[in-house]
């Protein structure tokens, strides 16, 4: 049976708090107060700093949930002290929304906009739309709007006009710094943890697949070094190829994997394991069993629940 929802957005927002889970309880909390609203995942790295939190609603609820879970952030989170591995510029970082059914990504462009207003209304951050949303054509890729992270948005927002966001003025939320919203596609976020502790063998890595790099299409790619993350006894951290794949037709999670493996061979690396970050769309699976799939990929933590369609079975309500 059709789920009772009229339409689905689904809403991938993240939070530079990848180590209390206190706080990013009480953020998850904030979505699940809005009516007809269901968190289906919830994901935290301690290294990264970040969360990712999953979550549905229609179009009606999904926008609301978007803006209290920002409130909840802001009040949380200080980024004046925040420090970790992945490029952010502000307490909710960025917030996706994509289209799952009887919705589509021009509606989610609208929704995208709607709510960067609205948060900017409440709390006085200021927004910057990017993808679908994007105002301007140089906005469409994420990573133009982060590059340099807060600290550079810092030092050049109120002086450079490119800079200046979408709603609000140049001048940054005082701890919240600022948020970009946006509309996109189904992506898949995965990482391939390597056995090395040198985080410039994982650039390297991130560098020869990327799209950007001539490497795979459809593949954004960072690499880090996970501190956090030791061997048995006490030995090296392990560093990690972070990847984007925007386009699972063009790249699939195991053309992925196989290209960082033969980059880290070629560098006398091994892989130590991967992990997907949130969720992935059962086509991600390419026909294979789950066994398989997680066999292939050295993939750590996968089961069921972690497949998009599966989640928002057990999820909302039917009929």
């Amino acid at each position: 049976m059709p789920p009772r929802l009229p339409n689905i957005v689904e809403c991938v927002p993240n939070f530079s708090e990848g180590r209390d889970r206190n706080k990013v309880d009480e953020i998850a909390a904030a979505i699940s107060s809005v009516e007809d609203v269901y968190v289906l995942d919830i994901h935290m790295d301690a290294d990264h700093h970040r969360s990712v939190i999953t979550f549905v609603g229609s179009t009606e609820t999904v926008g609301e949930a978007t803006v209290r879970a920002v409130g909840r952030a802001a009040a949380l989170i200080d980024m004046n002290r925040h420090h970790g591995e992945h490029p952010r510029i502000g307490a909710a970082d960025v917030i996706p929304f994509i289209p799952v059914a009887g919705v589509t990504l021009e509606d989610c462009a609208a929704l995208a906009r709607d709510a960067g207003k609205e948060i900017h209304r409440r709390f006085q951050i200021p927004v910057y739309f990017y993808e679908a949303a994007a105002s301007r054509p140089e906005r469409l890729r994420l990573e133009n709007l982060r590059r340099g992270g807060l600290e550079r948005l810092k030092e050049q927002g109120m002086d450079d006009p490119s800079r200046y966001p979408d709603v609000g003025d140049p001048a940054l939320h005082p701890t919240a710094g600022a948020t970009v919203v946006g509309a996109r596609k189904f992506l898949a976020a995965f990482n391939v943890n390597l056995n090395s502790a040198d985080r410039e063998v994982a650039r390297q890595i991130a560098k020869a697949i990327r799209t950007s790099g001539g490497g795979l299409p459809g593949v954004k790619a960072m690499g880090v070094l996970l501190k956090s993350r030791t061997r048995p006894a006490g030995q090296a951290q392990v560093s990690q190829v972070s990847m984007n794949l925007t386009d699972l037709e063009q790249t699939s999670l195991e053309q992925a994997f196989q290209a960082v493996q033969r980059e880290a061979s070629r560098l006398g690396v091994t892989i130590r394991s991967s992990e997907v970050v949130g969720l992935i769309p059962e086509k991600a699976l390419a026909g294979t069993s789950i066994e398989s799939f997680q066999a292939s990929l050295q993939i750590e933590a996968f089961h069921p629940q972690k497949i998009l369609e599966n989640r928002l079975a057990a999820v909302l309500p039917q009929g």
